[in-house]
């Protein structure tokens, strides 16, 4: 039996149910015992601010409990974990590989929290689910952005390089002493030909916008039959103005998602050109994780979270040109959205740096319209099709317009 992740496939079966209930309830109960403190060198013992070799091995200590229970093979382990929320399966492209991708415990709590909300509030102590989510987001900005104790952010940009098997090499500033805080680490730049941008000089072309994993879909009846199953999803709340939506992204219009992880490089670049930038709207939302699991969910993830929208005028012919929607969207730790390629009015290219995200993982979601004709790679459409993301990087090829 393959890997798959959809509803019932792999329910647990007499006595793993109660396994995951307890590790669960354990492990929310630790991460939600932090420290008041706005300090980065005084965040918690595996609380949900440390990116950590001592977080990675309470993670492996609380697996291990898992692995315990009679019967429970690893890859048993690993499809029960995407069932309940706690990873997803990634596609390697151009192999036949897949990997699964434990979600941070950070991550894991608000996962708790979006599907388990009455009782998690109670043990927080918090209103709502919001209000959690929106305290953790705004205290870890101060946290991360803290540079009183250079010797704790050193400490913590280690740990993080550590955890999360940060390639040193390819980095502007390749020396950790050099970081500030661990946000200024977080946004790290490369160097200048660490992403080489696929067929460069095709204006057609559609690359990547970040070193993500990525869904693509062909219209938005596609994606919300697959996988944005939140009822309120539709182009007009995501780019938040009704107007746009109907007189640029008709129905047919296609999409791509890119989700970042925590470890992946935090600067998002523009995925097609030449193209001329036009007006940014800031959208107030929510900071609900944008992992998988909850935008699998019947939960409205992209359309309430706080993100900026971007439009791009792009000539993929060198003649007409078509509105391209690029949205920024914040979520769970995500306490900022930068732009440093972004003035109205100004010409920029594919792959260009766009802006950034803070501490995090988030989301990007570019909107085609129909009169591009952008068609995706088959093999991420393949992919998408079947619920399943696949890991790009920035510049990589995932498309062509045939306009």
């Amino acid at each position: 039996m393959g890997h798959e992740t959809q509803a019932g496939v792999h329910a647990p079966i007499e006595g793993e149910q109660e396994s995951l209930v307890s590790a669960l309830e354990g492990l929310v109960s630790n991460t939600a015992q932090h420290s008041s403190s706005d300090k980065l060198g005084s965040s918690a013992h595996n609380g949900p601010y440390t990116p950590a070799p001592t977080s990675k091995n309470e993670h492996k200590s609380w697996w291990s409990k898992l692995a315990s229970v009679e019967g429970l093979a690893q890859s048993r382990l690993d499809d029960l974990f995407a069932e309940h929320h706690l990873g997803n399966w990634i596609a390697i492209r151009g192999t036949n590989e897949k990997i699964f991708e434990s979600m941070p415990i950070a991550v894991r709590l608000g996962m708790h929290l979006l599907f388990f909300g009455s009782k998690a509030t109670s043990l927080l102590r918090y209103n709502s689910v919001e209000d959690v989510l929106e305290s953790m987001s705004a205290r870890q900005g101060r946290i991360y952005d803290d540079a009183s104790d250079p010797e704790a952010v050193l400490q913590h940009v280690k740990n993080f390089i550590e955890t999360y098997s940060i390639n040193l090499s390819e980095l502007a500033e390749p020396d950790p002493t050099k970081y500030r805080t661990m946000n200024d680490f977080f946004y790290r730049k490369l160097k200048s030909d660490a992403r080489p941008i696929a067929d460069a000089d095709n204006s057609r072309i559609v690359s990547s916008a970040a070193d993500c994993r990525i869904t693509v879909f062909d219209n938005v009846e596609s994606a919300t039959k697959v996988w944005i199953k939140g009822k309120k999803f539709s182009l007009a709340h995501l780019v938040g103005d009704a107007n746009l939506a109907d007189r640029c992204f008709p129905p047919g219009s296609a999409l791509a998602i890119f989700r970042l992880a925590p470890a992946d490089y935090h600067r998002y670049h523009h995925p097609v050109g030449p193209a001329t930038v036009g007006p940014i709207r800031h959208e107030k939302g929510e900071y609900y994780t944008v992992n998988p699991q909850a935008v699998n969910q019947n939960f409205d993830v992209f359309t309430a979270n706080r993100r900026d929208v971007l439009l791009l005028d792009w000539k993929p012919s060198g003649a007409q040109s078509y509105t391209v929607a690029f949205v920024a969207i914040g979520a769970l730790l995500v306490g900022s959205i930068g732009w440093s390629a972004a003035t109205q009015g100004s010409a920029v290219t594919r792959g260009e740096e766009a802006g950034w995200f803070a501490y995090g993982g988030s989301t990007i979601v570019a909107v085609f319209p129909p009169e591009a004709k952008v068609k995706f790679d088959q093999d991420l459409i393949h992919n998408s099709q079947n619920a399943l993301e696949t890991m790009v990087r920035v510049g990589d090829r995932i498309g062509i317009s045939e306009a």
